[in-house]
Formats: C-alpha cells, sequence, structure tokens
C-alpha cells in the first residue's frame, strides 16, 4: 500500500466508524423506547452497567489497568455530572417524544460544546461559530415549539440533555490533552451513572419481562458500540472532517419511528432538523474551506 493511498484509506475507516456510532447511538434509543414504561432511571442502570462491563474488560487487559493519570480526577467527575444528568433527561425525552425529535435534541450537543469550551477550554469561538449556534438554537425552538404548556416539558428536558452531552464533551477534550485513556473515560462515566441510578432501582425497581430485561441489554451493547465506534473514528481522521456524518443518527432514528412506532415527524420539526442538521453541514465546510487556505 502506498503512503498516498493509506491517507484515503484511514479516511474511509473514519467514515465508516462515524456511521457505525451513529447507529448505535439510534439502536440505543430504539431499544430504550422499545422496553416500554419502565422508570427513566431503571433504563439508564441498565444501558450503563453494560457499558462499564464492556469498559472493565479492556482496561484489566491493558497495562496500567484502573490507573487515572494524575490531575484528571477533576474533569472526570465533571464529566461524569454533566453526561450522567445528560443521559438521564435524554432517556425521559426519548420516552415522551418521537425518537427523530429526541436524537436532534440531543445533536445540540456540538454547539452547547462551544459555548461550554469558553470556560472549560478557554477558547474563543469565532464567528462562524457564534453564528451557527444560533442559528442552530433558532431551529430547536421549532422542534420545542414553546407556548404549547406542559408537552413543551419534555422538549425542554431533551435540550437540558443536549447541554449535558454538550459539557462533558468538552470536559473529554481536555482529557483527551492530558493524555486521559478512553476505556478510562467510559468505564469512570459509566459506573458513576449506575451509582447514581442504583439507589432508584433498588427502592423503585419495577418488575421486567424478559423481552424488556433484554431490551434494554440491547440498549447497552448498541451504546458500547456507538461510544467505542466514535472515538475509533477520531482516530482515523480529525473531528472536523468526521463529525457532521454523526447527524446520520437523527436519520437512522426516524427511520426507527416510522417503521415500528408508526411516528410522523410534524412539519414544524421537519423545519427544525433541516436548520440543524443543514447549520452543522455549512459550519464544518466553512471550517474544512478555512483550513485549506
Amino acid at each position: 500500500m502506498s503512503t498516498a493511498q493509506a491517507p484515503k484509506d484511514d479516511h474511509l475507516k473514519g467514515f465508516l466508524c462515524i456511521l457505525s456510532a451513529a447507529l448505535g447511538f439510534s439502536l440505543m434509543t430504539f431499544f430504550v423506547r422499545l422496553s416500554g414504561e419502565l422508570p427513566t432511571m431503571q433504563k439508564a442502570f441498565f444501558r450503563n452497567i453494560v457499558a462499564a462491563v464492556v469498559a472493565s474488560v479492556l482496561i484489566l487487559r491493558s497495562e496500567d489497568k484502573f490507573r487515572i493519570k494524575k490531575g484528571s480526577a477533576g474533569d472526570i467527575f465533571w464529566r461524569c455530572a454533566f453526561g450522567t444528568s445528560g443521559l438521564i433527561a435524554n432517556f425521559y425525552a426519548i420516552d415522551r417524544l418521537g425518537l427523530s425529535d429526541a436524537n436532534i435534541l440531543n445533536k445540540l450537543s456540538p454547539f452547547f460544546a462551544i459555548l461550554v469550551s469558553i470556560p472549560v477550554m478557554k477558547e474563543v469561538p469565532g464567528t462562524v461559530d457564534i453564528i451557527a449556534t444560533v442559528v442552530a438554537f433558532i431551529g430547536a425552538v421549532f422542534i420545542i415549539r414553546p407556548g404549547q404548556g406542559l408537552s413543551t416539558i419534555p422538549a425542554l428536558i431533551g435540550l437540558y440533555g443536549g447541554f449535558g452531552a454538550g459539557t462533558a464533551y468538552a470536559f473529554v477534550r481536555r482529557l483527551g490533552k492530558k493524555g486521559e485513556r478512553t476505556e478510562i473515560i467510559v468505564f469512570c462515566f459509566s459506573a458513576f451513572s449506575c451509582l447514581v441510578t442504583a439507589p432508584f432501582l433498588i427502592f423503585g425497581y419495577v418488575h421486567m419481562e424478559a423481552w424488556q430485561l433484554l431490551s434494554l441489554i440491547a440498549a447497552g451493547v448498541a451504546a458500547s458500540l456507538g461510544q467505542f465506534s466514535i472515538t475509533t473514528a477520531y482516530r482515523f481522521a480529525p473531528a472536523r472532517e468526521l463529525s457532521v456524518f454523526d447527524y446520520t443518527q437523527v436519520i437512522f432514528a426516524a427511520v426507527w419511528g416510522m417503521i415500528f412506532f408508526d411516528e410522523k415527524p410534524v412539519m414544524l420539526s421537519i423545519i427544525g432538523y433541516v436548520i440543524i442538521i443543514g447549520t452543522a453541514v455549512v459550519r464544518w465546510w466553512l471550517n474544512l474551506r478555512k483550513e485549506k487556505k
């Protein structure tokens, strides 16, 4: 294989991995919905226990085992705190909104990350990023549709899910700059989430049928596929070149919703999808163009 061919192959591998991640996360939301009327905390616990086991196996096979790098503990805590609260909010929204609506609100996380990176990473966003963030939030208004009374609450909670995820990603980036291992970050997040949700599971456990338990285990497996695929993708190619393809998760989720739950997004939601995804695509294209100059 020539040296000229290797980068092209890496980009293809990165593209396939990011699609695999989008598919994995969309299947996670599908299986969470499929598990039926179970408490949100119970669903979150089983989703995370699977990821914790997978990460533990990888850590035990490594040389450093469960050792955390010096100076990483604080960032890991905040990644866990915001990631867990965002995950719980996302699961709450999944059960009460259309799958595509819940997914697109969660996919506002990159725009929240731009804002959060100002205090966390000491990064000053450029004009393109500021405009993109404002336009994306305008798109969110079409999906949340404020003024509709209590029906707005799940959408607002879903919006917080995007904020929690975006804030968590900012801390993940800071941990990456410190050289912290992916397996440690995934394990700490999953274990922290299990500890937070375990008391609700113990004192408010709702009996599950075998198919419900299997659905939640499948959600955990799909989430693990998503987490490790997205990490692998960014090893093959930079996030600036791949991140926009992560929005295919919304398309996958819309397909699952239409086929299995007879969901049909309303026109205002579709307008919101177009604005948010369109903004992400334009921002991605402009940033790539800027770097090539």
